[in-house]
């Protein structure tokens, strides 16, 4: 124990409305710290997990480029999880860049009723980060694969480079509708740029391997306290927290 370390209040400890007991303990909180577990999470949003592994809540943060014809959002969707009988959590299915085209109805006016979204897998968030400055790409949807009304609404996404970055397109036809719908947003190359970047950072966490490298806060916090014990000092007490993950202690003093 170090003698130079300032006491902590005992009240700081034992009041009703403390904290010790929910959360891993931290430097200033303790004398002394072994094996403590930091919380987990990435900065820009903290997840807080249900029963099943999946997000008991969500952040909506897009990213969106509005031009004369239509205007264009992309937002990651992050993965979905469950839980196996062993404990341990596995992705259920993968996350996706969710892009989201509106028609222009007016001057800075979109129409969001008739909005089309297409899906960006992980391999095709990859080919789109991959584009050089004269390359392109096509990718072919049909969002009833699978099922009997197969081949009946396809959908087709183009980047096309053009002198000052990228025309992206989407076209969906719907042969039960009897329609056939084209969006075409041109991106400039600064865009393009926020686009790659802000898809690379998502990349790893719509994987799911951003969270099982670092795990969720709450698996954190569920290590409570087995062990608390308070023995008497010659400035107050001495107490001493034991964890699954470790044990912490330190000094404090009567008020």
């Amino acid at each position: 124990m170090n003698p130079r370390r300032p006491l902590l209040k005992l009240s700081h400890f034992l009041s009703s409305g403390n904290k010790l007991f929910q959360r891993p303990l931290r430097g200033e909180n303790a004398g002394s710290c072994y094996n403590l577990m930091p919380s987990a999470g990435f900065s820009t949003a903290r997840q807080s997990y249900g029963a099943e592994g999946r997000t008991s809540g969500r952040i909506f943060a897009d990213y969106s480029i509005f031009k004369g014809k239509a205007a264009l959002s992309a937002a990651p969707v992050l993965p979905t999880f469950s839980k196996l009988d062993s404990g341990f959590t596995k992705v259920d299915r993968r996350g996706v860049i969710m892009l989201t085209f509106r028609p222009a109805i007016g001057e800075r006016k979109y129409d969001s009723e008739k909005k089309q979204l297409f899906a960006l897998s992980v391999t095709e968030v990859g080919s789109f980060i991959s584009l050089g400055p004269e390359d392109s790409c096509e990718f072919f949807h049909d969002p009833s694969m699978q099922s009997r009304d197969a081949g009946q609404v396809r959908k087709s996404l183009s980047v096309k480079p053009h002198t000052d970055g990228y025309f992206i397109s989407l076209s969906v036809t719907n042969n039960i509708l009897k329609t056939s719908e084209r969006f075409t947003v041109p991106v400039t190359t600064a865009e393009f740029a926020v686009m790659r970047s802000a898809f690379s950072f998502a990349l790893p966490h719509i994987m799911g391997w951003a969270h099982s490298t670092n795990p969720p806060t709450d698996s954190v916090v569920r290590d409570y306290p087995k062990i608390c014990y308070l023995n008497p000092h010659s400035k107050g007490y001495k107490f001493i927290v034991m964890f699954d993950m470790g044990c912490c202690d330190g000094l404090g003093y009567w008020e």
